[in-house]
């Protein structure tokens, strides 16, 4: 099944993804049809329930789809398009037999677009001190605040959002799923440093009211439905990380044939050949510390400090090997078009997105009993 998945995605991006990106980067967006594409090969649907449209799959078949992704060699377009991967998992774990059944089929479909809403203005990472509100009122529940670098944002026709229904703290946490077209909902988009075709908003809420039938999982119970989120969108962060680092070496080796410099090609020069040797070896590295994580995870395990320290790992990786990349194309790497300056301006957000980096060691280190 694994090398039937690969050959899918990779004909997928050879012909839809790959010819395109640039464009799209370009544009800053990229054709709603694509989610539709994307679905009907299937690719939205892996790894979610059979009953409500899904392709169960492990966390090893997972890898192969998003290393295969990742020959796109765009971070940005990943996360627009996949985002029903943090924006659906609280609604099939939380939501109740009728709310799965109305919303999951459009969304693994393509017809729909899922977001997830959790980050705010004055929170950031600090998730269990979020500030947007959820009063509830009769069968509904008045919902107001603010949420902001949100993936998918402008367009989601779902998104899952993490209120405030209780105390502080995360005990007063809930998470409600709410649709696009809500009264009182505004959206307005976010230019980046990076990532620039995916589809980025802040989002403001003003008396909207959400339906109660729509709250996933019990109230003042959502802190443990993002927990449980964030530790598998953490875990595709390292992998589109590592992946993507994997498509700048290909290219700086591409290059490094090609090019002549004094009479000889730069793979010849001993100074180009260990920076593709010391990419390479962050790159191995990163691919068995994924593997390792993911072999457990296929057994049920969670490893939350071993997924956060992947993450910021790969992270690192990434941030390395894109600028070794554009360090060997030299003049070429700093042109827009190429694949080290794309991932080279998308490598920070890997170190801030899913949580920060001295967040999660923090996170970490707590995990692991250190403090």
């Amino acid at each position: 099944m694994e090398e039937a998945l690969r050959a899918t995605v990779r004909r997928f991006v050879e012909q839809e993804l790959r010819p395109h990106v640039n464009d799209w980067e370009e544009a800053g967006t990229f054709p709603r049809a694509l989610y539709r594409q994307a679905g009907e090969l299937g690719l939205l649907a892996f790894g979610f329930p059979e009953a409500e449209g899904g392709i169960p799959a492990s966390y090893r078949q997972l890898q192969a789809l998003n290393e295969e992704l990742c020959r796109a060699g765009c971070g940005g377009l990943l996360a627009s398009l996949f985002s029903h991967r943090i924006g659906a998992p609280p609604i099939v774990h939380g939501g109740s037999a009728q709310l799965r059944a109305r919303v999951l089929p459009g969304i693994l479909s393509g017809e729909h677009i899922s977001a997830l809403a959790v980050s705010e203005p004055g929170g950031g990472s600090d998730v269990a001190n979020l500030a947007t509100s959820a009063v509830r009122d009769g069968d509904h529940y008045i919902v107001n605040g603010s949420k902001t670098f949100i993936t998918s944002g402008m367009r989601a026709d779902w998104l899952t959002v993490a209120v405030r229904t209780g105390g502080a703290g995360a005990s007063g946490i809930s998470a409600l799923l709410v649709s696009g077209d809500t009264p009182g909902l505004t959206r307005s988009p976010l230019k980046k440093m990076g990532w620039w075709c995916s589809d980025t908003a802040e989002l403001h809420f003003d008396q909207c009211r959400v339906p109660a039938a729509n709250l996933l999982g019990a109230e003042n119970t959502g802190f443990a439905l993002l927990m449980r989120n964030f530790n598998d969108e953490r875990l595709m962060l390292a992998m589109h990380a590592c992946y993507l680092a994997q498509a700048c070496l290909d290219e700086a080796v591409e290059w490094a044939r090609q090019r002549k410099t004094f009479g000889r090609a730069l793979v010849q020069h001993q100074a180009v050949r260990h920076k593709l040797v010391d990419m390479a070896t962050r790159i191995e590295a990163t691919r068995a510390f994924i593997d390792s994580v993911v072999a457990r995870m296929d057994t049920g395990a969670q490893d939350v400090a071993q997924v956060c320290m992947l993450k910021n790992f790969a992270a690192q990786t990434m941030q390395a090997c894109s600028g070794e990349a554009v360090q060997i194309l030299g003049g070429m790497g700093f042109m827009r078009g190429t694949v080290a300056e794309r991932v080279y301006r998308d490598a920070k957000v890997y170190m801030i997105g899913g949580g920060a980096e001295e967040i999660l060691n923090d996170l970490a280190a707590r995990q692991l009993g250190w403090g």
